[in-house]
């Protein structure tokens, strides 16, 4: 999709946040409201902007835990892991994952209330699955930086 420096303007204002007005957003870029509103119903349906939510802080609400985990598998064919990958998806406390390079197959990142919680969640996720080799969690002390932001060039 060719993008031009309107779109790519909306775009960034849109990601730092999303409740800003398409008025304010067209006075900024120069442009009418109705064509803004058109470019963004344009980027929604060619799927550039894949969805829209606020961003919670999940220690605020009973989950101050996150975790990466590695997990290994013994064959990497998606035949094989398609089991896993289903539960991924469908798994709420799992905010990210990622099929890697490397010695690991994937890497998650999850949020838990507690170590028992994170347990619960490692044996619904592999216990039960034979192609799980091993998983390694790492558990985070701080935040230094969340988000989702693209960068776009627009210094």
């Amino acid at each position: 999709m060719n993008l031009d420096h309107f779109d790519l303007a909306i775009l960034d204002m849109l990601q730092r946040d999303n409740t800003t007005s398409q008025r304010e957003i067209a006075r900024r870029v120069h442009l009418s409201a109705p064509a803004v509103q058109r470019r963004i119903q344009r980027l929604r349906e060619s799927g550039v902007i894949r969805g829209e939510m606020a961003v919670l802080d999940a220690s605020m609400l009973g989950r101050p835990l996150t975790l990466t985990v590695e997990v290994h598998l013994h064959e990497d064919h998606p035949d094989r892991s398609i089991g896993l990958r289903e539960r991924i998806k469908a798994e709420p406390a799992v905010q990210q994952c990622y099929m890697i390079t490397g010695e690991a197959d994937f890497l998650l990142i999850v949020t838990a209330a507690t170590m028992a919680d994170f347990e619960a969640l490692t044996a619904r996720l592999f216990g039960d699955d034979p192609n799980v080799r091993r998983y390694r969690t790492s558990v985070a002390l701080s935040c230094v930086k969340v988000g989702l932001h693209v960068p776009l060039g627009l210094s």
